[in-house]
């Protein structure tokens, strides 16, 4: 049987900051292969092992730290953003409905783990200023005066509607921008957070194992549960759901960042993030000016659907053209040096047509020694975040770990739905 547990994250019951589970797990509790290595899957694995589940991880990689190609988890803004998502291509609305949810419970614990001086040295979490612009008065613009009144009442803090925004952080005005709005936001160094998670599902007790899972998940699933000795599966593994979900609307979608110094020295340090959203930019192209940690600061963005080329060198002209777009923008950046050691990351956004999938395998199996006998999955899958991963990260978490509870206990598999009107009336 599967430990018993509130479906939503509670302090100190059934998920903890500290190393080491919350609820120690016996030689009989269930074990969950997590496949995938990036946020989504160390997340998962972090809210599993605090439930008293035992966790498997299996990853074709890690994360890594060296001048070549890392993780998405890594390249990732990590901006948290109420959705849909700057880099935009949230369309979906079972999906949309439910990422409002599940960014708050992210942005909760996020915004502890900030709030807490050691953690957030040893994370790369910090919640800082983030400022989003409009080339017309929000006022005049239905979605967006809708999507800043949901963030007004979501418990997000610091909500200011300000044009002033624009002359206080020298924006230039012919660029074009004439409103803006401002919240408190958790930002994140992903190769620092990527390190301090990876730490803690560890310290949580979670079994790490480097290999690459070929084929769709579903058509060996008993031969994985075997071999791993596990109880459950929860597929991470962002664009290869492509192949192990048999998902073929998913797709990827190209973004790059160019990576500059910002200690002061060649325009004055800026420690707010700025952003123009492709739904709300004219032509839909993003701007996207995000301090990394103190000393690196990125500037983007782009989003190339079906480009899976990992090719872009700063001499592209879509990096040219990106780069430029910042400094029209805000001109001290001008001024900016390269990051030498790393300065241009690039990397595939897991897309996919109908968005974020947090739901059960709903492919039964149809045999059973010898016998047709339909059997329910137990493979949970957690993909589709886009640009997303990190804002959606603990509240995709919280739902996988239900979904696992009712794999074990067997209870049928449905599709993905909205929320019922009054969970949604509480959001």
């Amino acid at each position: 049987m599967s430990p018993k547990s509130s479906t939503r994250l509670l302090w100190g019951q059934n998920f903890s900051l500290r190393p080491g589970p919350q609820i120690n797990p016996t030689n009989s509790s269930p074990n969950i292969l997590v496949i995938g290595g990036g946020v989504t899957g160390l997340v998962t694995a972090w809210v599993l092992l605090d439930r008293g589940y035992r966790v498997t991880i299996v990853a074709k990689e890690w994360a890594s730290y060296t001048k070549q190609q890392r993780l998405t988890s890594q390249i990732a803004g990590a901006l948290w953003e109420y959705p849909p998502a700057v880099c935009g291509q949230h369309t979906d609305n079972i999906s949309l409905t439910k990422s409002k949810r599940w960014c708050m419970v992210a942005y909760r614990v996020w915004g502890t783990i900030a709030a807490n001086q050691d953690l957030a040295a040893a994370s790369g979490v910090q919640m800082r200023s983030s400022v989003f612009f409009f080339p017309n008065d929000i006022e005049d613009d239905s979605k967006q005066l809708a999507k800043l009144h949901e963030i007004q009442r979501s418990g997000i803090k610091g909500v200011q509607h300000d044009p002033s925004l624009i002359q206080r952080l020298d924006i230039d005005p012919s660029y074009g921008v004439v409103d803006a709005y401002e919240h408190l936001t958790p930002i994140i160094d992903t190769d620092r957070c990527m390190a301090w998670l990876t730490a803690l599902a560890q310290s949580k007790g979670a079994e790490l194992i480097t290999e690459t899972i070929h084929g769709d998940l579903f058509a060996q699933e008993d031969n994985l549960l075997a071999r791993f000795d596990a109880d459950a599966i929860v597929n991470a593994t962002g664009l290869g759901s492509f192949e192990v979900a048999g998902d073929p609307t998913c797709y990827p979608l190209r973004g790059s960042l160019i990576r500059i110094i910002n200690d002061g020295k060649d325009f004055p340090k800026i420690s707010t993030a700025m952003s123009i959203a492709a739904d709300a930019a004219r032509d839909s192209e993003i701007v996207f000016i995000v301090p990394r940690n103190d000393n690196i600061l990125l500037l983007g963005g782009i989003a190339q659907r079906d480009e899976w080329d990992l090719n872009l060198t700063l001499e592209s002209p879509i990096i040219q053209s990106m780069r430029h777009r910042c400094e029209a923008f805000l001109p001290v950046l001008k001024n900016a040096r390269l990051d030498p050691d790393y300065p241009i990351a690039q990397g595939l956004r897991p897309g996919r047509d109908h968005n974020v999938r947090v739901e059960r395998e709903l492919r039964r199996h149809g045999t059973q020694n010898g016998q047709t006998r339909l059997r329910h999955s137990r493979i949970v899958h957690s993909y589709g975040h886009g640009g997303a991963g990190w804002s959606l990260s603990f509240g995709c978490a919280e739902e996988v770990a239900s979904l696992v509870e009712d794999a074990l206990r067997g209870v049928p598999a449905t599709p993905m739905a909205p929320y019922s009107p009054e969970i949604q009336s509480s959001l």
